[in-house]
């Protein structure tokens, strides 16, 4: 008896064909059965172990809920087992909840992207100045700051948001950013020191002077060196536009000659809107 091997591979596709209509699994399976399926049909025997994994929580559809319970000599790939599982070691995870948790006991002003410590109240002979809830800032959305700054939550979180949303992206492919200087926080005293003059922003913890950004390979971007030079022109710039809107008084080199080498930001609100210089 002759055999046709045309009619034999017409045989072994429609066995296979039948056996996925009989278990009707996810369509992103069949690919992966269909060698299983030939050599089943060929009658060769095949091993198939599938690797012990975590649970993972994923919606189970009717269809493998039904095809699971058939009897069928085809390994199943339930929701429980994957060929390409996303495992993440338990080490990992500890660590990620204890660095969240010390976080979160180091932050102040209900966030946990400012760290430091409650101060409580300020005062001063002049009563001027003080403040009623102070906070001593240490870092801001990662970010640190050269020296522990005193100032209200209003000014933390005002600063904070700088931080996040123009600072950091600003020198995203030149840093990352990882330290303020600061070269003025919390201080009772008149507006640029002069005599006569009203009480600083700064008598109040509502304000804070910025002289410098550093960066992670130890590069340091001055104000007073940086303003008129490229390429730190154009960053400082941008980063002193955004600071106008979290902050209601924002100065630079081109206020005055007193902010030369600085940016003054303070929380102070005007009916006008924020006054940048």
């Amino acid at each position: 008896m002759r055999v046709r091997w045309g009619h034999i591979l017409i045989g072994v596709v429609a066995l296979g064909a039948a056996t996925v209509q009989a278990a009707p699994l996810d369509q992103s399976l069949v690919p992966l059965m269909r060698p299983l399926l030939v050599q089943q049909a060929a009658s060769t025997p095949i091993t198939f172990e599938v690797a012990k994994r975590r649970p993972v929580s994923r919606p189970v559809s009717p269809q493998v809920t039904a095809a699971a319970a058939r009897p069928s000599k085809l390994p199943l790939l339930g929701p429980d087992t994957s060929l390409m599982p996303y495992l993440r070691p338990e080490s990992v995870e500890q660590q990620v909840l204890f660095k969240r948790s010390k976080l979160r006991k180091g932050s102040v002003c209900g966030d946990i992207a400012i760290q430091g410590k409650p101060v409580g109240r300020v005062g001063s002979k002049n009563s001027a100045c003080g403040v009623k809830d102070a906070v001593q800032i240490t870092s801001v959305s990662g970010v640190m700051l050269s020296r522990p700054s005193t100032m209200d939550c209003g000014t933390a979180s005002a600063l904070n948001k700088w931080v996040d949303k123009t600072v950091k992206p600003t020198f995203k492919r030149r840093g990352p950013v990882v330290e303020l200087q600061v070269a003025a926080h919390y201080a009772c005293r008149t507006r640029n020191n002069r005599k006569g003059a009203k009480i600083s922003e700064h008598g109040k913890g509502r304000a804070i002077d910025i002289s410098g950004f550093r960066m992670a390979d130890g590069e340091v971007v001055t104000v007073l060196n940086g303003w008129r030079k490229n390429p730190s022109q154009k960053q400082l710039k941008k980063i002193w536009r955004g600071a106008c809107g979290p902050f209601g008084t924002v100065l630079g080199p081109n206020s005055d000659r007193y902010h030369k080498d600085h940016f003054h930001l303070d929380t102070a609100r005007y009916r006008s809107g924020p006054y940048c210089r």
